[in-house]
């Protein structure tokens, strides 16, 4: 199932336009806004490398099947493992969808739920949440999951470029402890850039859709595998 990649980023940026919505944040029950949807801001793009992966594909692939051939991930497998991200997730403040014209799912973590202020320390309340967005990514292995950071634009460039390396480590870090294998996952740091806001930085609710974690989940399939491997040889 291979993609163009002018179509992959075309859908993708129609695919991000709607409404906003809010939801509830669990442990204090206030109401925050969606990052499902795009601010009125930089207006860039969810999901840090649209149609691409941290550092490349072709040999991540081969890490994460350690040589062998993959089982089809693609189709009603794909469609699975969101609707059970979603209730898995459900009432937490965390949001799944579809990204790169639907051939890739992204969870966002929610601002202030995931991580106090100025901290890269996952909060003890969302860790549970956590720990069921790992075991559907161990329950389905044939993917590549990548983990961005990014902050709103208060604050020095090198302070929020800093914060938004840790926070993505944090979460990478936290999935591998709960079982996920190391050679799937990739982090990286956006800070500040303006080409990733999804809010308007002059407002406090812009700024809460900037500040974000992204896990976004690549699957490959067995077709994947193969082009990989002969691109080793």
């Amino acid at each position: 199932m291979k993609r163009s990649k002018i179509l992959v980023a075309t859908l993708a940026s129609v695919s991000l336009l709607g409404v906003s919505a809010c939801v509830t944040d669990p442990n204090t029950g206030e109401q925050k806004i969606s990052r499902t949807v795009l601010g009125t801001g930089g207006g860039a793009l969810l999901g840090g490398l649209l149609g691409g992966v941290i550092g490349g594909k072709t040999g991540r692939i081969i890490g994460a099947v350690g040589g062998g051939a993959a089982g089809g991930y693609v189709g009603y497998r794909m469609d699975q493992q969101i609707k059970e991200l979603e209730e898995a997730t459900a009432g937490t403040g965390v949001d799944v969808s579809q990204v790169d014209g639907g051939e890739a799912i992204l969870v966002n973590l929610p601002d202030g739920v995931t991580f106090q202020t100025g901290s890269y320390t996952i909060n003890q309340t969302f860790r549970n949440t956590l720990d069921r967005v790992a075991q559907s990514l161990t329950q389905y292995p044939n993917s590549l999951i990548d983990v961005y950071g990014y902050t709103d634009s208060t604050g020095s460039d090198a302070f929020n470029q800093r914060l938004s390396e840790q926070r993505a480590q944090a979460v990478a870090s936290y999935l591998t402890s709960r079982g996920v294998a190391a050679s799937r996952i990739r982090s990286q740091g956006f800070g500040e850039d303006p080409r990733y806001f999804v809010g308007d930085n002059a407002t406090a609710e812009g700024r809460a859709l900037n500040r974000r974690v992204e896990i976004k989940i690549i699957p490959f399939d067995e077709q994947d595998v193969r082009e990989a491997q002969a691109a080793q040889r």
